[in-house]
């Protein structure tokens, strides 16, 4: 909702801040906070991974449920948008996913942090943007994975970030299950959450408000 603030004396409005991120190419957005744009989105995903293959109803049926589910998930956890990566190395997909939300939370202190995002290694980090933030990091084994038999653990990074001018705090949770190759993964998170920045009012930006 737009702030209302005095200048010189008048009344007013101030809009929320809009964040922006610079993403890899084959990182594929999806937007949450709108039912019909988040299914649109969804249904061009589905359409782009399997065009020319017509054989497989069974498959693009699954897929585009799994990926319903999580768009969902994510929007029902205060998601704004949604990013999954298609990278591929050798041929090999690098799976992982960002969710970007929004919590009505005042930037305390780490342990708030940590409080809030449960075990794992907090530690404070300056964004070249954004300003100040936390960084969590940790491993642990997702219920799909135990369902699916993997022994791996998913690596998720974790940053907290305090928006300019309210109580609220932008969180990127970035996520991959490629236990072997996380050290390395965790190095496009940090990548990727060091282009996060804001714009204000009418300054052109290409990003979602908080």
């Amino acid at each position: 909702m737009p702030e209302r603030t005095n200048v010189n004396g008048e009344q007013a409005v101030r809009q929320a801040p809009a964040f922006g991120l610079v993403t890899p190419a084959d990182w594929y957005r999806v937007p949450l906070q709108q039912p019909d744009r988040r299914a649109a989105s969804i249904s061009a995903l589905i359409r782009r991974q399997f065009a020319g293959v017509d054989d497989q109803p069974v498959l693009r049926r699954k897929t585009e449920d799994q990926l319903s589910g999580a768009a969902e998930a994510g929007a029902e956890r205060g998601g704004l948008v949604l990013y999954l990566s298609f990278l591929e190395a050798a041929g090999i997909p690098l799976s992982a996913s960002l969710l970007v939300s929004c919590l009505d939370e005042k930037f305390d202190s780490l342990d708030a942090v940590a409080v809030l995002s449960g075990s794992g290694e907090v530690e404070p980090v300056m964004l070249p943007a954004a300003g100040r933030a936390a960084r969590l990091l940790r491993r642990e084994r997702a219920k799909e994975s135990r369902r699916l038999g993997s022994e791996f653990q998913d690596t998720i990074v974790e940053y907290f970030v305090p928006v300019p001018g309210g109580d609220k705090v932008l969180m990127l949770t970035f996520s991959t299950p490629l236990e072997p190759i996380g050290d390395a993964m965790v190095e496009l998170f940090d990548a990727v959450a060091a282009t996060l920045r804001w714009r204000h009012g009418d300054e052109e930006m290409t990003g979602v408000r908080v």
